[in-house]
């Protein structure tokens, strides 16, 4: 049990309040990767968990050294917890999975024989899926949605069970909620993503995270995504055409009124014309907002990366440290 060799794989785990699971989770893991014949070690992540989660995790770090743990110092969200993941995963080949035991660790040998194929992603369709009405449709609608915008053709973007090669997450700058899009982001980065069906269980222990405020927040994360992956390198294509589109409208309704006050027509009270400086007004303006403050985004997220963690179990030869790190660049991770 040796973990001074890279390890084949990493399974890299978000926890969030999931003592009822944990243990069982690992005990399955082992079960499914022993026999599977590569080296490997479990990582997991506490999100600022309230309850034993983070003791459990690292009961199992005493008991077997391929178990890892990072303690987040409150909980941050799951795309700061696969983050930091990332950031600490050795394997040359990555796999995520939820604590919720819905995700079944025995797809993991499929998920990896695809990478295989040549994929740089390949992410689980929860088929059939185990969970009430109120969470399928909704995720159903916006998995239909993210198709049609984005182009990347899966059926269900947010499955937590994918594998994923070191280098595609060395390249992610995830942040805020954006690990609902990985594979939009990924394939916008020029990789091959690829898709096969997991089975999904019933939740049995823990609570669902899920809420209609995550619903609402899906649509605006995949606008977020979308410029991301498309308008992050040429902005003015999107606010610019947009912004143009206005300026034209405007200029068509002033150019109008401008006719009718030549012929001696009263143009002053009119609403068109209040109108039609409004939208040249904000399509000169367009471009200077909302684009801005989503590049600041990402800048203060390279600055700010090391600032997470509140201690470690089991990397880095240190235990109860956190780690030191270099702020990677915007568009990688190292």
């Amino acid at each position: 049990m040796a973990t001074l060799e890279r390890p084949e794989l990493s399974v890299v785990i978000p926890a969030l309040n999931e003592e009822g699971n944990i243990t069982k989770l690992y005990d399955r893991l082992v079960e499914t990767l022993d026999p599977f014949g590569r080296t490997y070690e479990i990582l997991f992540v506490d999100d600022g968990s309230r309850d034993g989660t983070a003791a459990l995790a690292e009961d199992l770090c005493r008991k077997d050294p391929r178990v890892k743990l990072i303690v987040l110092r409150q909980n941050f969200g799951k795309a700061a917890a696969l983050s930091e993941g990332f950031t600490a995963a050795r394997g040359a080949l990555v796999v995520t999975m939820d604590c919720d035991l819905q995700d079944d660790p025995a797809e993991i040998p499929k998920l990896v024989a695809k990478l295989d194929e040549g994929y740089d992603l390949v992410s689980g369709w929860k088929y059939p899926r185990r969970d009430p009405l109120s969470k399928i449709i909704p995720s159903k609608v916006i998995n239909w949605v993210a198709r049609w915008v984005t182009g990347v053709h899966l059926h269900d973007f947010n499955c937590g069970l994918k594998a994923y090669r070191l280098n595609v997450v060395q390249d992610l700058a995830l942040y805020g909620e954006l690990h609902r899009y990985i594979p939009v982001l990924v394939s916008g980065r020029g990789y091959r993503v690829g898709e096969v069906k997991v089975c999904h269980h019933p939740r049995h222990s823990g609570r669902s995270k899920y809420g209609v405020e995550r619903f609402l927040r899906g649509f605006l994360d995949l606008i977020t995504v979308t410029f991301l992956t498309r308008y992050n390198k040429r902005p003015i294509h999107l606010l610019g055409g947009i912004g143009a589109l206005f300026f034209f409208l405007g200029c068509i309704a002033n150019g109008y009124l401008s006719v009718l006050w030549l012929l001696g027509y009263g143009i002053g009270y009119r609403p068109l014309l209040f109108l039609g400086i409004l939208l040249i007004i904000v399509g000169v303006q367009l471009g200077c907002f909302g684009l801005v403050a989503e590049m600041l985004t990402q800048l203060s997220h390279g600055r700010e990366r090391d600032s997470l963690v509140r201690r470690t179990v089991g990397l880095d030869g240190r235990q109860g440290e956190p780690r030191a790190r270099t702020s990677p660049d915007l568009g990688s991770r190292s």
